[in-house]
């Protein structure tokens, strides 16, 4: 039995493992999935934030204003909670809670620094104040 030497270097049109005939391969700007998703479609949290930034057309106080959807759904909910409709003051205390909860999780810029980074930070904001002219040392007086 005789031993084919291998090649290094495969040529240009050769077909084998890993590389399909010319005619089969994509072309420049051929999708591999062409039925797939098509380009520009919306998920449930698209489609949703685009229909509560429409607006609506409504009177207050004798006077029309333009407002968003969400804008108009938040003012209905808090009037009816308002006017003593007990469902409406359920959903508004549930709305205001889950709001508060989003606030207190979201760490303040100032606490979440490493140490090392707030050295640098105080450091630079010497320098900035030394450059106006201002006491490098003092502290209190934030320009």
């Amino acid at each position: 039995m005789t031993k084919r030497p291998k090649k290094k270097h495969s040529e240009p049109g050769e077909v084998g493992y890993g590389r399909p005939p010319r005619a089969s391969q994509f072309k420049p700007g051929q999708s591999g999935n062409p039925k797939g998703r098509p380009k520009g479609s919306l998920n449930l949290t698209t489609f949703l934030a685009r229909a509560l930034r429409e607006t609506v057309v409504v009177n207050e106080g004798g006077r029309r204003r333009s407002i968003t959807k969400l804008e108009a759904a938040v003012k209905q909910l808090v009037n009816k909670s308002a006017s003593g409709e007990e469902r409406a003051i359920r959903q508004l205390l549930a709305l205001t809670e889950a709001v508060e909860a989003r606030t207190e999780a979201a760490p303040s810029t100032h606490e979440s620094l490493p140490e090392a980074d707030r050295v640098v930070m105080q450091s630079l904001v010497k320098r900035i104040r030394n450059a106006a002219g201002g006491d490098p040392d003092d502290e209190s007086n934030p320009r």
